[in-house]
């Protein structure tokens, strides 16, 4: 497929990451410095040049493109060169990114001229309301219309020897799921039965959405079902968290500093408790009890201010934070401050675009372990080499079916089932192996 990338920036990049040794893919930016690093790194041919210039885009050679993907950090650029490209390229798919739901909207009501646009605001709070649903999960994705859940989870001391300290073989694992990865010390095992969990791996869980719950009672037997929130920062990310933890039916409390935010706040969740204040000062915190949230989400503009009220937060007694790290660099520093979960907003973005480059029977990626691996939504053909096979029978090459689905309905294979065509395969794997994974299946 030939890809035409406007935006060569973290977004940017991580789909490069993603994609190019697959496709064909040109780069357009206007920085030459983001175009010399990726030019280092990937086999790209890149062009100097402006999106919202429809003379670039053509002496860039947009025209040929089968796929386009305006992923810039202004709204404005991608939206104007996703219409441009359209022009240019009437055959190709164009797939602008914004941070803006209210072009998800015009989008939806026919009133933009591209094919898709991919929200960061929605995609982080989706993101972060699927890791609230799930306690002691660090990243969880759901697949098949929410009958396949993908969970990572941190194993901590105290997690149950039903499923610790044992041989896979016989732990008590919940029915209907299955352990893809366990990531250790030593690096990411695909595992057997005679592999064990410990305190200090973390391991990845393809199941049942209630699997994945049964599966966090054993690794967090204190965790339970969170209903209470307190968001820091009322800006468009926090307000869209707010939204979808609020049809979540979660209590909700949020902290703005700006008194406009904080008034725009409180007018369109009246459902919240709204404070103005920084979320910082000691006598606040113990004053309106924030210390006896289940949760704290840090949804500031300042990834330092992240870190350092999530570290406050822990310390008056919120067990459990996540905190949007809007630079890459953000997500190592957190997890070294022992904050729970961090959210990078241009990651998650990153991983919905990614899926629009991909065969056409692949319906859904999920990137893991800074896009190492990946679990993928494939349909089976008559032509693949393991249809007919039984699943006990089929080799593992660094990857593993955790789940299919088959006339609509999740299934959860065990060693007698076999595979059909038409299954929808839901595959854990090295990134490297997709390729090979795609068109085995």
């Amino acid at each position: 497929m030939r890809v035409f990338l406007i935006g060569a920036g973290q977004v940017g990049s991580t789909i490069l990451e993603a994609l190019h040794s697959d496709h064909e893919i040109t780069v357009l930016d206007t920085e030459m410095s983001r175009l010399q690093a990726v030019a280092d790194r990937y086999d790209v041919t890149t062009h100097e040049g402006d999106g919202t210039s429809r003379r670039d885009l053509a002496r860039a050679g947009v025209g040929s493109a089968d796929l386009v993907l305006a992923c810039t950090s202004r709204d404005e650029v991608n939206l104007v060169a996703g219409m441009f490209a359209r022009r240019e390229a009437p055959s190709a798919t164009t797939v602008i990114r914004t941070s803006n739901v209210e072009y998800v909207e015009l989008w939806r009501g026919g009133q933009l001229d591209v094919d898709f646009v991919v929200c960061s605001e929605l995609e982080t709070a989706h993101a972060i309301s699927r890791i609230i649903g799930v306690p002691a999960a660090r990243k969880t994705d759901v697949f098949a219309d929410g009958q396949v859940q993908i969970v990572e989870f941190a194993v901590e001391e105290g997690a149950s020897t039903e499923v610790t300290r044992l041989p896979l073989r016989d732990a008590k694992a919940p029915t209907d799921s299955k352990v893809a990865a366990i990531i250790g010390r030593s690096g990411t095992t695909l595992p057997g039965g005679d592999d064990v969990i410990s305190p200090g791996d973390r391991i990845v869980v393809i199941g049942s959405p209630q699997a994945a719950l049964e599966w966090s009672s054993l690794l967090a037997p204190n965790g339970g079902a969170v209903r209470d929130v307190v968001i820091f920062g009322a800006g468009r990310v926090g307000s869209q968290i707010a939204r979808v933890l609020l049809e979540q039916g979660i209590g909700l409390r949020m902290i703005e500093i700006s008194r406009e935010q904080a008034r725009r706040a409180a007018e369109a969740f009246p459902k919240a408790r709204v404070y103005r204040a920084t979320g910082f000062e000691p006598d606040f915190l113990e004053r309106e009890r924030i210390g006896q949230a289940q949760a704290g989400i840090f949804a500031m503009r300042d990834d330092a201010k992240n870190q350092y009220g999530a570290t406050l937060a822990k310390v008056h007694g919120i067990p459990f934070t996540i905190a949007i790290a809007h630079e890459a660099v953000s997500e190592a520093a957190f997890d070294q401050a022992r904050i729970d979960v961090s959210v990078n907003p241009r990651r998650v973005t990153a991983e919905e675009i990614v899926r629009f480059a991909l065969d056409p029977r692949t319906k859904q990626v999920a990137m893991l372990e800074g896009n190492r691996y990946e679990v993928l939504d494939v349909t089976t053909r008559d032509s693949s080499r393991y249809v007919g096979t039984a699943f006990r029978d089929m080799p593992v090459h660094g990857a593993l079916i955790g789940a299919i689905v088959r006339n609509g309905a999740a299934v959860f294979p065990h060693g007698d089932d076999v595979l059909q065509v038409g299954d929808r395969v839901i595959v854990f794997t090295e990134a490297a192996n997709v390729p090979w994974v795609v068109e085995a299946l």
